[in-house]
């Protein structure tokens, strides 16, 4: 199952559409008002038009890359609006920005409150592309393999039994796995045990798109689960994080001792735009590895 010259084709021409429509053309929209600034809803800068616009782009991303990448576009076309996102969580700033801006333990607070549920947004943004590529898949459908095994047939309570499991799944492998791999400067505190300075946007790509493949592997491999799954959990690990580990005492404790490019935990090191763009390409590889590695087991 090693990937052919046009196999590679078509991935780069699907992630390239999502990158100019969306990381390239919509840039402007979505670009902080003051440089190195980070992407985010608290910026302000986003308006109901701008968020509409992303939805519209993101939606012909997945359109158009579906058709670029036939006949495997239900496959590849899911990864275009991702990759435009990945482009704008690449250029802008960190979260130690976004602290800078807001010096006080009540102002963070208060963007933490909205931080927490912003991943949403961007989730959404991802599902306008994943509806572009269902959309294409109904104007022009593959013709079925006939020589293709049927899958087990399982009971609607298993199905959504097994989707819970990996959901939750998901988001604790990943939290874990990401608590290990963004690691920067670690220095001792009486009180929190350990604080964590701001990672380097390279180690963040490598510690959410890693942990989310991990997590999109477990969950196949044991329970069949598609990258849908993780995918919808990296929307939801920055809400576990905020919640389990940014309290008022320790917003007030890294006010009063540590400068803005610290933090309690590492996962809240990260813009919720980094978690969903890197998460969900970290999901669909990490989808693809485990079916690799079932063919080669059953193969070999």
């Amino acid at each position: 199952m090693e990937l052919s010259w046009l196999m590679r084709l078509r991935i780069t021409a699907a992630v390239a559409t999502g990158a100019i429509l969306i990381g390239i053309l919509a840039w402007p929209l979505a670009a902080p008002p003051e440089p190195f600034g980070a992407v985010s809803l608290t910026a302000g800068t986003i308006g109901f038009g701008a968020a509409i616009t992303f939805g519209v782009l993101a939606f012909l991303a997945g359109f158009i890359a579906y058709f670029l990448s036939w006949p495997y576009g239900r496959e590849i076309g899911i990864l275009a609006a991702p990759s435009g996102l990945a482009i704008w969580a690449v250029c802008c700033g960190s979260m130690a920005s976004l602290m800078r801006l807001n010096p006080t333990a009540a102002q963070r607070q208060a963007l933490f409150a909205t931080l927490k549920w912003e991943p949403l947004f961007w989730l959404a943004i991802v599902a306008a592309g994943f509806a572009g590529v269902l959309v294409g898949q109904k104007i022009l459908c593959p013709k079925p393999e006939p020589d293709k095994p049927k899958e087990k047939s399982n009971s609607k309570s298993n199905i959504y039994l097994n989707a819970a499991i990996a959901l939750v799944g998901s988001v604790l492998i990943a939290q874990f796995c990401i608590s290990i791999l963004a690691q920067d400067v670690r220095i001792f505190d009486n009180k929190l045990g350990s604080v964590l300075a701001q990672p380097a946007v390279g180690q963040i790509v490598f510690a959410v798109f890693v942990s989310f493949g991990i997590a999109a592997f477990v969950v196949k491999k044991f329970l069949n689960v598609s990258y849908i799954c993780p995918t919808v959990a990296s929307a939801l690990v920055t809400a576990f994080a905020v919640s389990a580990y940014v309290k008022q005492d320790v917003l007030q404790h890294l006010v009063q001792h540590w400068p803005a490019v610290f933090f309690s935990h590492a996962v809240n090191s990260i813009l919720p735009v980094q978690m969903v763009a890197f998460g969900s390409l970290g999901s669909i590889a990490g989808y693809w590895l485990a079916v690799r590695y079932n063919y080669w087991r059953k193969h070999a």
